[in-house]
């Protein structure tokens, strides 16, 4: 793995080394450990997550040493530089027509892919259901046992390099047409009801207590939010501007394959 990263890295800082085969066969072999899932973009530590900015120069060094083709699947035909992953069967990955995943990304075993999108570099982990019409941006990282429901935009991030992708911990529901994006970090079975639109420069404020708690990037385990506003002065006036409003905690003792629901159901929110 060090001689992979010294290869990308070398060839980062001199692209005339993309011409040379040796430097080809390092990022197509980076690739491929992607679309297996023996690397990742971005992986839990003891210390939190750490994000692998070389495994990123590669995905973006892949992309010029390919051709353009056609590819063709059934009656639809394709022209672009990535193939499509195959032999979802032997996956155990159920993929409902019109579902699309790039190669480089990885699909675990018992994933659902409603037809829907994942694209290169993307982590979608075992028990996950990818439901119609929602992406999963490049190197986005989902957990096991998620739940992006219908239209949920999970942000892709290749550059620049040192960002950190989005990252939906195990166990989170992410309500319909919610958007995630510029590295923002759901975590573990937190509830995001619809329309929650999360950037890095949201606010996140919990309202649970006496007085409200803002943060940024980060939805906090098992938090419930909700999509809120707050006041904010401009010189043409007072505006409302959307923020994302922390409502309550999923409850322990719920079940959780069906506290997804019930959690908002609890707080009179839809899912």
């Amino acid at each position: 793995m060090k001689d992979l990263q010294n290869t990308i890295e070398k060839a980062w800082e001199n692209r005339d080394l993309l011409k040379i085969e040796s430097t080809q066969n390092a990022i197509r072999k980076v690739i491929a450990k992607l679309d297996s899932g023996s690397l990742r973009v971005a992986a839990p530590t003891a210390n939190g997550w750490q994000v692998n900015t070389w495994v990123k120069k590669a995905v973006v060094l892949y992309f010029p040493i390919q051709k353009m083709e056609v590819l063709e699947a059934g009656i639809f035909e394709y022209h672009d530089k990535i193939p499509l992953k195959k032999d979802y069967k032997a996956k155990g990955v159920r993929v409902v027509p019109h579902a699309v995943a790039r190669y480089g990304s990885y699909i675990a075993s018992g994933v659902i892919l409603m037809p829907s999108y994942v694209n290169i570099g993307a982590y979608v982990s075992s028990g996950t259901m990818v439901d119609t019409w929602a992406t999963v941006g490049s190197c986005a990282q989902i957990g096991a046992n998620v739940h992006l429901s219908g239209g949920v935009g999970i942000g892709g991030v290749l550059e620049p390099l040192q960002a950190a992708p989005v990252i939906v911990e195990d166990n989170a529901f992410i309500g319909s047409r919610c958007i995630v994006v510029e590295g923002v970090r759901v975590e573990t079975e937190a509830v995001l009801g619809a329309n929650v639109v999360l950037t890095a420069s949201t606010k996140i404020i919990d309202v649970t207590g006496s007085a409200p708690v803002e943060t940024r990037g980060v939805v906090p385990a098992r938090s419930v939010v909700i999509p809120g506003s707050y006041t904010k002065s401009f010189p043409a006036g007072d505006f409302q501007v959307p923020c994302a409003l922390i409502i309550g905690q999923r409850k322990e003792s719920t079940n959780k394959k069906t506290s997804l629901n019930d959690a908002l159901r609890e707080y009179n929110v839809s899912a």
